[in-house]
């Protein structure tokens, strides 16, 4: 890969590092406490099974994107690293999408379930769960864009060799 398409993709990786690395510190330090009829308690990301996947996730995409940064440019293992790519903005999503989910029954409730709403009793909490899942909404879709230059130079790849 040339110099000037390597420029690129490192920035994207960058900023994709910079998303994760983000999301993931904004949620590990969202924790607010309420009192309801004199019982106090906490909220904290480790109370929901969905936050602490959506942490995990983010934990191994900047993982995974450290390691890219500092892995050689001329290698051939450009297949495996889109590939890898590919399964890491899949698992990007789909921790945004559960978190999403389970932040939209934290604001509203849901009167079905009989599942009452959190944030008006710690709304700072919720600010920093919004926060995050902001951060990882910018590195899903930098990943996203990190796939389709890939993709594209792939293509382009085999093009030339026909």
């Amino acid at each position: 890969m040339s110099f000037s398409k390597r420029i690129p993709i490192f920035l994207l990786r960058l900023l994709a590092l910079a998303a994760t690395i983000s999301a993931t510190l904004i949620m590990v330090t969202s924790r607010d406490s309420a009192q309801v009829f004199n019982v106090k308690f906490e909220a904290k990301y480790t109370n929901s099974p969905t936050f602490t996947y959506f942490v995990l996730m983010n934990a191994i995409a900047s993982g995974y994107t450290l390691i890219l940064l500092f892995f050689p440019t001329k290698c051939s293992f450009g297949h495996l690293i889109l590939i890898f790519d590919l399964i890491v903005a899949l698992l990007l999503d789909s921790s945004i999408s559960a978190c999403i989910a389970i932040g939209q029954v934290g604001k509203k409730g849901n009167s079905h379930a009989g599942w009452l709403p959190i944030c008006g009793q710690v709304p700072r909490f919720c600010d920093h769960v919004t926060g995050a899942i902001i951060a990882g909404f910018v590195a899903a879709l930098v990943y996203f864009l990190i796939l389709v230059y890939s993709l594209h130079n792939l293509i382009n790849l085999f093009s030339l060799k026909n």
